[in-house]
C-alpha cells in the first residue's frame, strides 16, 4: 500500500461528502480571518457576542407577547445602564484601589524582607542569607520590569484612549442593530451557504443552545463569584477588596488555573495586612468556601446542559486558543472544544458509513409506520 492510496483513503473516508468539504472550508476561513483580521474586527466580534448574550433577554420578553422593537429597547437601555453604572461606579473605585496598592507596595516589599529575615533568624538552617537575597533580588527585579511595563502603558495610553472611545462609540450601535435586525442578518448570513447543509444544521443545533448556556452562565458566574467575593472581603475589612473581587470574579473564566492564581494575591495582601493572626486565617477559610461553593453548586447549576469535557481537554483548550487570541480565546475555550468535539462525533465517515446510516433511518421509519 503506497502512501498516495493511504492519504486517498483517508480523504474518501472523512471528505466524500461535498457538504463536510464546504464546511471545512468555511470553517478554515472562518479560522484565518479571525487571526489575520481580528484585531482590525475586534468591536463587531465584541458586539456579536454581547448581541449572543442579549439575545435571551430579548427572546423572554417577545414570549411574554412584548413587540420585537419594543423589546430591544428595554433590552439594550438596560444595557447601557449597565455601562454607565460600571463608568462611573465599578471602575472609578477599582482604579483607586489599584493606585493605592502601587503606591504601598515599596511598604509591602519592606514587610516581606522583615518577615524574610525573621524566618532565618527563627530557621537558620532552612534559610541562609545568601537565599534571602537572591529572593530580593529577583522581586527587585520583578518590580522594575512591573514599573517599565506601567510606564510604557502610560506612554500609550493615548491610543488605548482612542481604542476606548471607538469602542463605546460603535460597540452599542452595532448591538443595538444586530438586536434589532436579527432575522435579517442570520437570513443574508444563511444565503451564503449551500442549501443543502443538514450536516451545518445539526451541528449548529447541537451548539447553539450549548454554547448560550455557557456564554449567559459564565457572565452570571462572574457577577455571582465578584459580588460575594467583594462582600466577604469588606467584612474582614481587608483592603482592596473591590480590586480583589474583580480578580477573583474574571478567574472563573480559566477553569481549576484561575482559581489557583487568585489566592496567591488575596493570601499576599490579607498577610500583608493582617499578618500571621487568626483574621488571616479566618479569611482565606472564606475565599476557599466561596471557591468551594462555585465549584460545587454554581457551576453545576449554570451549566446542567454543557457538554462534558475532561479536565485534560479543558485545560489544552485553555492552553491553545488562550495562546492564539488572548483573553478571548480563554473565554471560548470551552465552547470551542465543544464545537470540536461535536465536529469530530457528527463529521461524515465515509460513503459507506453514510448510506448505512440513512439506510438504518429507512428502517425506523419503516419500523415505527
Amino acid at each position: 500500500m503506497t502512501l498516495r492510496s493511504v492519504f486517498k483513503g483517508w480523504i474518501d473516508h472523512y471528505f466524500s461528502d461535498e457538504e463536510a468539504v464546504i464546511l471545512m472550508v468555511v470553517l478554515i476561513l472562518g479560522f484565518l480571518a479571525v487571526i489575520w483580521f481580528g484585531r482590525m474586527l475586534a468591536p463587531f466580534f465584541t458586539s456579536l457576542i454581547i448581541a449572543f448574550l442579549l439575545q435571551g433577554a430579548v427572546s423572554w420578553l417577545e414570549r411574554r407577547r412584548v413587540p420585537h422593537l419594543l423589546a430591544v429597547i428595554l433590552v439594550f437601555l438596560g444595557f447601557i445602564g449597565l455601562l454607565l453604572a460600571m463608568a462611573f461606579i465599578l471602575m472609578p473605585l477599582i482604579w483607586n484601589q489599584l493606585v493605592g496598592l502601587v503606591q504601598e507596595t515599596p511598604r509591602m516589599f519592606a514587610s516581606g524582607q522583615q518577615l524574610l529575615d525573621d524566618l532565618q533568624e527563627r530557621y537558620p538552617q532552612l534559610i541562609t542569607p545568601d537565599q534571602i537575597q537572591n529572593w530580593i533580588a529577583v522581586a527587585g527585579r520583578e518590580m522594575t520590569q512591573f514599573g517599565q511595563r506601567a510606564l510604557t502603558l502610560s506612554l500609550s495610553s493615548l491610543g488605548n484612549i482612542l481604542a476606548l472611545v471607538i469602542y463605546l462609540v460603535l460597540v452599542p450601535i452595532l448591538v443595538f442593530f444586530m438586536l434589532k435586525d436579527r432575522d435579517t442578518l442570520v437570513g443574508f448570513t444563511l444565503s451564503l451557504l449551500p442549501q443543502n447543509r443538514d450536516l451545518m444544521n445539526r451541528i449548529w443545533q447541537e451548539m447553539d443552545d450549548q454554547i448560550a448556556n455557557y456564554v449567559r452562565g459564565k457572565f452570571i458566574e462572574i457577577i455571582i463569584v465578584g459580588s460575594v467575593a467583594f462582600i466577604t472581603f469588606a467584612y474582614f475589612g481587608l483592603p482592596y477588596s473591590a480590586l480583589l473581587a474583580v480578580l477573583v470574579g474574571f478567574s472563573v473564566l480559566v477553569p481549576y488555573i484561575g482559581a489557583a492564581v487568585a489566592t496567591l494575591p488575596v493570601a499576599a495582601v490579607a498577610g500583608f495586612h493582617f499578618g500571621m493572626t487568626d483574621q488571616f486565617v479566618y479569611v482565606l477559610i472564606a475565599y476557599g468556601v466561596i471557591q468551594a461553593l462555585d465549584g460545587n453548586v454554581l457551576v453545576p447549576i449554570l451549566f446542567s446542559e454543557a457538554v462534558n469535557l475532561h479536565p485534560v481537554s479543558i485545560i489544552v483548550a485553555v492552553l491553545f486558543f488562550g495562546g492564539i487570541w488572548g483573553m478571548w480565546g480563554v473565554f471560548f475555550a470551552i465552547p470551542l472544544a465543544t464545537l470540536l468535539k461535536a465536529l469530530i462525533y457528527a463529521w461524515p465517515r465515509g460513503l459507506k458509513s453514510r448510506h448505512a446510516q440513512l439506510s438504518q433511518q429507512q428502517k425506523e421509519v419503516s419500523a415505527e409506520q
